[in-house]
């Protein structure tokens, strides 16, 4: 029997995604077994992290810096922008290499069920993106589900009024499919397939 700080350490990560309590406890024997190097080194990441930790102000990315690097990335191209549903799928999308531009997330999607209403969600800072000028493209890249091809939509209408091309992701994804489990072949060809929307 472990000790209490021990459980909680490996409740912890238990808590975790794909971690139940079984891989849990065999990362907590991992880690106390090389306390010296891993656990020390695990422990000064977790609290650079978490002082460090912020949103950014410009397309609600979480980094270090504010802007975040993408934002602030001189070659990312500044005329088109990524719409995404959460921060997971962004960095997805981000790890294909192939979108150049910069993103925007909305902090999920609407969603009657669950009461999540546009205001909820960063669609009027988009918008207030948008609005400035500078913008050639937005890029609707939201979960082939219900209620994400329910945001797109809405956010399409709401960009009717501007000189934006819209498109969206090709429909090779999966339906119900996230797009943080995707592999980066299945993303890249959604980006590379993405057409105008209506």
């Amino acid at each position: 029997m472990a000790s209490q700080e021990i459980e909680a350490l490996a409740g912890a990560l238990a808590r975790l995604p794909g971690l139940g309590p079984r891989s849990a406890r065999r990362a907590v024997l991992w880690l106390i077994k090389r306390r010296e190097t891993a656990l020390d080194q695990l422990v000064g990441a977790l609290q650079v992290v978490r002082d460090a930790l912020v949103e950014c102000d410009v397309c609600g990315n979480v980094d270090t810096s504010n802007p975040c690097g993408i934002c602030s990335d001189p070659r990312r191209d500044p005329r088109s922008i990524c719409v995404v549903e959460e921060v997971a799928d962004l960095w997805a999308l981000d790890r294909a290499r192939l979108f150049t531009g910069r993103y925007h997330v909305l902090g999920g999607r609407l969603s009657a069920l669950e009461g999540v209403r546009p205001e909820d969600l960063a669609i009027a800072s988009l918008l207030t993106r948008v609005a400035a000028g500078g913008i050639d493209e937005v890029v609707l890249a939201m979960n082939a589900t219900l209620e994400g091809q329910t945001t797109a939509h809405y956010i399409a209408e709401r960009l009717e009024a501007y000189p934006v091309r819209l498109t969206q992701l090709a429909h090779g994804l999966p339906v119900g499919g996230e797009l943080d489990y995707l592999d980066e072949g299945t993303l890249a060809q959604a980006l590379r397939a993405r057409r105008p929307i209506g």
